[in-house]
């Protein structure tokens, strides 16, 4: 039981963007930047994708 629930906690970070964003914090505090706020980092990485679409269809 505790794999499931393991698996559902990794699945769910990766849906909901929580394993970039931890990864984006952790390199601002390597940098000494000052990071952006969650929904300005969420926005830009909207952004992002925006311009290179990649294997989406549409």
């Amino acid at each position: 039981m505790r794999r499931v629930w393991a698996a559902l906690r990794w699945a769910r970070r990766q849906v909901d963007g929580e394993e970039r964003w931890e990864a984006y914090l952790g390199r601002c505090a390597e940098h000494g930047h000052a990071p952006l706020s969650r929904g300005a980092f969420e926005r830009r990485r909207a952004d992002a994708r925006a311009v290179r679409p990649g294997a989406r269809c549409c």
